[in-house]
C-alpha cells in the first residue's frame, strides 16, 4: 500500500502546518515555529524510515478500487484511518482526524516540480476576499452572503506548466487614417489605406499553463498574474496543511496552449507598434519560435464552494495576490424591481427631453 509522509513537531509530535502568514512552519498545538531550511531534509529522513518495514496487507477490495477506479488508498500514520483519493492528488489531509499528509513519491524524481510558490494568503484573508467580492452588489440575495453558506474552502497547490521561448515574427497589416476638414459650403472626409510591415524579436519567460484536468483554463487564467520572481526551490514542506495535485496534463500536451498564448500577445505587442492606424487588420505573418523551455511549478490557489438554489457556485483567490474570481447568483426579484426603476427614470428623462425639444421649436 502507498505510503505517506508527515511532519511531525519535534517538541510535541503533533502535525506541523505551512502558515503563509509567517513563510513558516508552525506546530497548531504548541506554537513553535520552523524554518524551512530547519526541517529541509526532514522528509528524505522520513521516507527513509518509512522504507525499513514492509508489512501492509492488501485486500482485494483494494486491489479492484486501485486498478480499476483510478483511486488510491492511503493508512494515515496518525490514526489508522483509511484515506481514498484519487492517483493525481500529492497532498491531502485525513478525513478523521484532520491532520496533513503528503503521498510520498507522487512528487520526487521526474515529477518533481522545478519550483513552488508558497502561499502568501491564509484561509481568513480567503473569506475576507470572498466577503469583498460579494460587498456592493445590489443584486445578490441577501441570505447568499451568510457565511453559513461557504460548504468548503481549502488551498490547493495547482501544476503549472511555464514555458520560456524567443520569438521571431513579421506581419503585415492593413490600417487606415482620416482626415476631416470643412469649407463654407461641405464638410469633407479623406480616407486614406496604407500596408503596414512589422518585424522583430519578443522573449517569453514564465507564460503558464495549468496542468491539472481539475482546473479549467480560464479560470487559471483569470487568477493571473503570478509573480514567479518569488517562486522558490521546490520542498514538499511547503505542502503540509494544503491540497496539492502533480499534473496529469504534461508539457507536450500543454504547448498548444502555450503557442496560443504566446501568439496572441505576440499580436498584441506588434499592433500597439501601429496604434496610429484605424481598422488595424493583420494581412498576413508567422512566427518562428526557439531556445523553447518548459519548467514544472506549483501555484496557490484558494478554492471555496458552496451550493445554493440546487445550483453549485466556485469562487477561486490567488494565494499570492489575493485576486478574488467567482460568478454570484442573482436576486430575480430585486432585478426585476431594479430594471422597473431604470426603466422607469429612462423613461421619465426621455418624456422632459422631449419636453425640452419641443418648448424650443415653439
Amino acid at each position: 500500500m502507498p505510503t505517506l509522509l508527515e511532519y511531525k513537531c519535534p517538541s510535541c509530535g503533533g502535525s506541523i502546518n505551512y502558515d503563509p502568514s509567517l513563510q513558516k512552519l508552525r506546530c497548531p498545538y504548541c506554537d513553535t515555529e520552523f524554518d524551512i531550511d530547519t526541517l529541509k531534509s526532514y522528509g528524505e529522513a522520513i521516507n527513509e524510515t518509512s522504507k525499513e518495514d514492509s508489512m501492509n496487507w492488501t485486500s482485494e477490495e483494494t486491489q479492484k478500487l486501485d486498478e480499476n477506479s483510478g483511486m488510491v488508498v492511503y493508512v494515515c500514520n496518525s490514526c489508522g484511518g483509511e484515506i481514498i483519493c484519487d492517483e493525481t492528488t500529492a497532498a491531502s489531509s485525513c478525513p478523521y482526524c484532520g491532520n496533513p499528509v503528503v503521498m510520498s513519491g507522487k512528487l520526487s524524481g521526474a515529477l518533481k516540480p522545478d519550483f513552488i510558490l508558497p502561499f502568501k494568503l491564509d484561509k481568513k484573508a480567503a473569506k475576507e476576499g470572498l466577503k469583498k467580492h460579494m460587498s456592493g452588489k445590489r443584486l445578490l440575495p441577501k441570505v447568499f452572503t451568510s457565511e453559513n453558506h461557504i460548504d468548503e474552502i481549502k488551498g490547493i497547490y495547482v501544476p503549472f506548466w511555464l514555458f520560456d521561448a524567443d520569438v521571431n515574427a513579421e506581419y503585415c497589416f492593413k490600417g487606415t487614417k482620416t482626415a476631416m476638414w470643412s469649407d463654407s459650403e461641405n464638410d469633407y472626409v479623406e480616407t486614406s489605406y496604407f500596408s503596414l510591415l512589422r518585424a522583430g524579436s519578443i522573449s517569453f519567460e514564465n507564460v503558464p499553463v495549468d496542468g491539472s484536468v481539475k482546473m479549467p483554463d480560464d479560470l487559471s487564467e483569470s487568477l493571473e498574474p503570478f509573480d514567479f520572481s518569488q517562486a522558490v526551490d521546490f520542498n514538499t514542506a511547503y505542502l503540509a496543511g494544503f491540497y496539492a495535485d502533480k499534473y496529469d496534463v504534461d508539457s507536450e500536451k500543454s504547448v498548444e496552449r502555450a503557442n496560443q498564448r504566446i501568439k496572441q500577445s505576440t499580436e498584441s505587442s506588434f499592433s500597439q507598434t501601429a496604434s496610429e492606424y484605424g481598422n488595424l487588420k493583420i494581412d498576413a505573418g508567422n512566427i518562428n519560435l526557439k531556445n523553447g523551455r518548459a519548467k514544472y511549478a506549483l501555484c496557490p490557489v484558494w478554492l471555496l464552494n458552496t451550493d445554493w438554489n440546487g445550483q453549485k457556485y466556485t469562487f477561486a483567490m490567488n494565494g499570492q495576490t489575493g485576486k478574488f474570481i467567482g460568478n454570484l447568483p442573482i436576486d430575480k426579484k430585486a432585478s426585476a424591481k431594479w430594471f422597473g426603476i431604470i426603466g422607469g427614470i429612462s423613461a421619465a428623462i426621455a418624456f422632459l427631453i422631449e419636453l425640452m425639444l419641443g418648448y424650443f421649436m415653439v
